[in-house]
């Protein structure tokens, strides 16, 4: 097999490999290693010091120890080395674990019941007030924490048995938890826009700039379908028989205490960001510390919650950082090998325009979204497309965004949608999930719309990072 074919075979091994359930970090560092380890091979470097030490008529004890040290003595294991220090010394990735914490410590703060029952208090009048409240506490929720998982839960555990007993029809409840659950994928401080920043190169403050339009679009979309959806068919999302008569000053008081605190950190990190006061990894610090106060202000800050919110933030980071180090040697001997320029020329040789390029490379992303989570879609795979978007004259920064829109779909569609299977996970026993999927669909069809005005009118994704940053 030449150089090109063994990196081909590695790729496919390694997709049947993970297909099984192995931990990917470690299988990507194991197979980077292995095929490192033919591809950097030195039979001369390897026997030299063996050889010298026969000549010497060394003892066996010797001899071993020269076979030994000969075996270890391929560059593969600097470049496993070399990876990791590199890793762990990006400046950008150091904003993971702060924006983790903060999230962590909010989802622990009560703050999301508080700001939940406000958002319902404050659109009591609207059509599906309390889908409107659920979708809004989901973006806020998610975005200043940006874990799916942990967004659904919540919501579904606080917001998805309200609105049932509510008499709202299950699937209409449902698809609000879902799809706002995910919003925090896209919208900025996104955790998945800083691990495509540290992978791609891009500015992540051009890439907060130029998801912020695309992600008020999605959830606006979302909005408008929950109120239209609630006044063409009101048995969906029913007003309630008796409104509470809250006067304004109360509501205004609710929204000061709940939803403004809120509201504030993650304006004033995201602004600190976006207008240069301070690097992403600053301004996480201080949405760190702004959590943290938050936490103390609500008096839900305990020491088990505390400890809790580190042990989480640790683990989710040193996932982050393993799938990075594994992903640069897997893709360092991947492109020594050849692999990147055999898929290189493999495209080429298709004559492909530029929207069926960006056609294609979202329909894999999209297959990929099934079995793997966004991480590993962006550390893994995404390298792959990044070389191939000058032959295109695609912008990073635009296909980042897309990328960004396309996974919210890999929690949305059947058979494989996370977010259902997180519901279902601590909905009602009589909630189906088949109903969940249904809920879903429609905001999966919303974020496909999206994707084709953002192709067709790319101007929503440069105009804040030109507005703010010039061309």
């Amino acid at each position: 097999m030449t150089d090109p074919q063994v990196a081909v075979a590695m790729l496919g091994i390694f997709i049947f490999i993970i297909l099984l359930g192995f931990p990917i970090a470690f299988t990507l560092m194991a197979m980077g290693i292995a095929f490192g380890y033919y591809a950097y091979y030195d039979a001369d470097r390897m026997w030299i010091a063996y050889t010298r030490a026969v000549q010497e008529d060394a003892d066996t004890l010797t001899l071993i120890q020269h076979w030994i040290g000969g075996f270890f003595n391929n560059r593969v294991f600097d470049l496993f080395v070399n990876q990791t220090y590199s890793v762990m010394a990006n400046d950008v990735l150091t904003a993971v674990p702060l924006f983790l914490f903060m999230g962590y410590l909010v989802e622990r703060a009560n703050i999301v019941d508080r700001l939940f029952h406000t958002l319902s208090v404050t659109t009591r009048r609207l059509p599906g007030s309390m889908a409107v409240a659920a979708l809004i506490t989901c973006a806020l929720f998610a975005t200043a924490t940006g874990i799916v998982g942990a967004v659904v839960t919540l919501m579904g555990l606080l917001a998805f048995p309200a609105m049932l007993k509510a008499r709202y029809d299950t699937r209409f409840a449902a698809g609000v938890i879902c799809a706002g659950g995910t919003l925090g994928i896209l919208i900025p401080p996104s955790i998945m826009l800083i691990v495509y920043a540290a992978t791609s190169g891009v500015s992540i403050v051009r890439l907060y700039a130029g998801a912020l339009l695309p992600g008020f679009l999605l959830a606006g979309m979302y909005l408008i379908y929950i109120v239209g959806r609630a006044l063409l068919q009101p048995k969906l999302a029913p007003q309630p028989e008796k409104m509470e008569d809250i006067g304004l000053l109360k509501v205004l008081w609710m929204l000061l205490t709940s939803f403004l605190p809120l509201a504030t950190l993650i304006t004033v990190v995201l602004g600190a960001i976006l207008l240069g006061f301070a690097t992403p990894s600053e301004a996480a610090a201080v949405g760190a510390l702004g959590g943290l106060l938050l936490a103390i202000a609500y008096r839900a800050l305990t020491w088990q919650r505390l400890q809790e919110s580190v042990y989480l933030t640790v683990r989710t980071t040193a996932m982050v950082c393993w799938l990075f180090v594994g992903s640069w040697v897997f893709a360092s001997v991947f492109s020594y090998l050849g692999g990147e320029q055999l898929v290189r020329e493999f495209v080429e040789g298709l004559s492909l325009t530029p929207l069926q390029f960006l056609l294609l490379a979202q329909l894999i992303i999209f297959l990929l979204g099934w079995p793997l989570e966004w991480s590993e879609i962006i550390i893994i795979f995404v390298p792959i497309f990044l070389p191939l978007l000058p032959l295109f004259d695609i912008d990073p920064l635009f296909f980042g965004i897309l990328i960004a829109l396309n996974l919210q779909t890999s929690f949305l569609t059947p058979p494989m949608a996370m977010s259902a299977y997180y519901l279902k996970g601590i909905a009602p026993r009589n909630v189906q999930l088949t109903q969940i999927f249904a809920g879903s669909l429609p905001y999966l069809a919303m974020v496909f719309l999206t994707m084709v005005v953002l192709y067709n009118v790319p101007a929503i994704i440069y105009y804040l990072p030109q507005l703010i940053y010039g061309r």
